[in-house]
């Protein structure tokens, strides 16, 4: 068996890319839809009927055990024996399954894309305009700092001059982390307090404003998780999140990050696990590994051992 996939990997690392992502789309029909369609990969990649009949022959040589032609309708089917030929990454899976992008001329046209199967995602009650997030994404890109306008909810509106280094998002917005050089420091700026971003050509960026430089984007804090002591069935929360066998799940993240992805979780992060409640499904097993997270006091239940300080808003 380890000799067969062997081959299989050797076979695949010598096709084209290009072949590799239609014959990946042949094994994510079959996987997750249970059937398949010359007309899938006509439509996905725009290929003639004669190249998508070789795209699924290819399939056929690599996987013959993978799938079957059923007569009575005309499309293939895995068969019982079927094994994934490709590995494929659970969130991108979700998002063709629930926002179907990826599948057809709709997201090209401009036409509203639709799902693969049914489903309900929450609205997202605050996104960036476009306008404002090119001009933020361009700067990550190619280096450069940026001029907006920026109300926060300490200062109101004022003038900055930002060097943003990456995206960031929490679950409830998105955000960018910048170099804020009014302050000479590293924080995080929200989409939608922003206006007109201007890209500053000419401003030549140092060496101290770079991620490089972000010691809290740096740092990066193993955090242990375990099923909340108070939970009435712990059992399913090892069953939720696919705890490994010693109990402990581990998650490593950017201290820069900390409190908002704790926040996100419902981790309760107090140190005698306080929090009640069904939502506190997972406790931070040692809140001492936040200490000197900057968002650290956004993470719930967490008291800094140094002071009772809240952390400012941005």
């Amino acid at each position: 068996m380890a000799e067969n996939q062997d081959r299989r990997t050797q076979f695949l690392a010598n096709l084209t890319k290009t072949q590799r992502e239609r014959l990946s789309h042949i094994d994510f029909k079959l996987y997750f839809l249970g059937q398949l369609r010359r007309a899938d990969v006509v439509d996905r990649f725009g290929t003639g009927p004669a190249g998508a009949t070789r795209d699924i022959a290819l399939y056929k040589e690599i996987a013959p055990e993978n799938l079957e032609l059923d007569n009575s309708d005309k499309v293939y089917r895995p068969t019982a024996a079927f094994v994934p030929l490709f590995e494929h990454n659970p969130q991108r899976v979700m998002t063709a399954l629930t926002q179907g992008f990826g599948e057809g001329l709709g997201e090209v046209l401009g036409e509203e894309v639709q799902p693969m199967l049914r489903c309900e995602i929450p609205s997202a009650l605050s996104l960036p305009k476009m306008s404002v997030l090119a001009p933020i994404t361009r700067a990550i890109h190619r280096g450069k700092a940026v001029k907006l306008g920026y109300t926060s909810i300490d200062s109101g509106h004022t003038e900055r001059e930002l060097v943003p280094l990456a995206l960031v998002d929490i679950g409830i917005r998105w955000h960018v982390r910048a170099f804020d050089r009014r302050h000479k420091e590293f924080r995080d700026f929200v989409f939608t307090r922003m206006d007109e971003p201007t890209v500053l050509e000419d401003s030549v960026v140092q060496r101290d404003e770079t991620a490089e430089f972000d010691v809290q984007w740096g740092r990066i804090i193993e955090l242990e998780f375990v099923p909340h002591p108070e939970h009435k069935r712990p059992e399913v929360v090892r069953m939720d999140y696919q705890f490994p066998e010693d109990g402990v799940l581990r998650v490593r993240v950017r201290a820069a990050n900390a409190g908002y992805m704790l926040r996100r979780w419902t981790v309760d992060c107090s140190p005698d696990h306080r929090l009640r409640g069904l939502e506190y499904a997972l406790w931070l097993r040692d809140p001492l590994t936040l200490y000197g997270a900057s968002n650290a006091q956004l993470a719930p239940g967490y008291k800094d051992p140094r002071s009772d300080r809240e952390i400012k808003a941005l």
